[in-house]
């Protein structure tokens, strides 16, 4: 890009911060009239909560700041790479979401987008193009290299399914080929796909692997959208209620960049809200399997103990670890129940947690990963300690 071409895609900035919703609202209506096709690829429900317009606005908004050097959104550029990966985007799509993007640009902008302007972010948007689809094929090369390793879509069957609390259920899916399975890193998830005939479409669903690496089967563990007929609970109602052992379910290869870190010798603090400690029992079983004498500290809450999933399991851990604890927090605490009252509360167990020779791995809604993130901040945890996953679109800039 010439400087000039920079400096009008800099020039955008402050449109793209008030207005960047309502472009990439415009953008998605466009690219599905455009080519319906691409609503097999696209999470419906998060176009229908917004989720989707917000991230890509905050992407693209991140990317026209950082103009002058992309390389420091590499970490995002990685995290998004492996969705993209796990929903077998290719190369191809690019052109289709550039086209129309830049269309967007022009029908939203009016007057204001000027040819130069236009010409600017098509070259910014194809050396971005570039940049993700050159990393995605690296992501893919690395995929097919391994032992059971596949991209695209795989059928596996769900060999049985396991009621883990009055929400959740776990999934043990096993490859219809009888074939090898790929290996895949604590906290990595798969995407899952089925057909929709409430939409008329295939959809996907990324969820996170909830058991250590075993070599034979996954295990994915979904919290059911009780009485939802909005897209995003249409595939856990399904999973639910229609999906029975036997059942054949398309999966991609696992992905993701919220992992297990390999310092064994540090402490791991594992907090978690709701369904988000699915994750992280795939991260505490590894552990256990290959240091039994580790030090885990596990952080969980929920409204009550009748939707605590892996209530038991982590309860028998505790029991056979002398080195694991947990502290339980429960919107309602019944009597003789071992749990905090309320909401998880770090600094009521921070003389148990907290330790510059820990890192902590924080899973839930937006909002409470934000809370438990800026409480570690304040008390001085290095940032590069702490890591995090939000379910869904990402949508946090800390």
């Amino acid at each position: 890009m010439t400087t000039t071409q920079k400096e009008l895609v800099k020039s955008t900035v402050p449109i793209l911060r008030e207005h960047g919703v309502v472009l990439t609202t415009h953008f998605y209506q466009r690219m599905f009239e455009h080519n319906p096709e691409l609503k097999h690829i696209f999470n419906q429900g998060n176009q229908q909560n917004s989720r989707q317009q917000t991230a890509l606005a905050m992407a693209v908004l991140a990317y026209a700041e950082h103009i002058e050097d992309p390389s420091v959104l590499f970490p995002v550029v990685d995290s998004i790479a492996h969705k993209h990966t796990s929903l077998a985007i290719r190369a191809e799509h690019y052109v289709i979401v550039g086209k129309h993007l830049i269309a967007s640009i022009r029908e939203v902008l009016g007057e204001l987008a000027t040819d130069e302007l236009l010409e600017a972010w098509a070259v910014a948007y194809q050396e971005l193009a570039d940049l993700m689809s050159g990393h995605e094929q690296n992501i893919y090369n690395k995929k097919v290299s391994e032992q059971g390793g596949w991209t695209g879509w795989r059928p596996f069957v769900v060999k049985d399914k396991v009621v883990e609390s009055s929400e959740i259920t776990s999934f043990y899916l096993y490859p219809a080929d009888e074939g090898p399975i790929a290996d895949f890193k604590p906290g990595q998830f798969l995407s899952l796909r089925l057909f929709l005939p409430e939409l008329n479409l295939l959809q996907p669903r990324q969820y996170s692997i909830s058991c250590a690496p075993n070599g034979e089967y996954y295990r994915i563990s979904v919290k059911r959208e009780a009485g939802s007929t909005h897209p995003d609970g249409l595939i856990s109602n399904r999973l639910h209620q229609v999906i029975q052992p036997g059942a054949i379910v398309d999966i991609s290869s696992p992905s993701g960049v919220f992992v297990l870190q390999e310092n064994l010798h540090k402490t791991k603090v594992f907090i978690s809200g709701g369904v988000g400690q699915t994750p992280l029992m795939a991260m505490m079983e590894t552990i256990l399997k290959q240091n039994e004498t580790a030090s885990i500290k596990w952080i969980h809450g929920c409204r009550d103990s009748e939707v605590h999933a892996f209530k038991q399991r982590v309860g028998e851990l505790t029991q056979t670890h002398a080195n694991l604890k947990q502290h339980i927090f429960y919107d309602v605490v019944d009597k003789g129940e071992d749990a905090y009252k309320g909401w998880v509360e770090l600094a009521q167990i921070e003389e148990d947690i907290l330790s510059q020779q820990a890192e902590y791995y924080i899973c839930g809604p937006s909002g409470f990963i934000e809370k438990h993130y800026q409480y570690l901040i304040n008390q001085k945890i290095d940032k590069t300690a702490i890591f995090f996953e939000e379910f869904g679109p990402a949508s946090l800039a800390i």
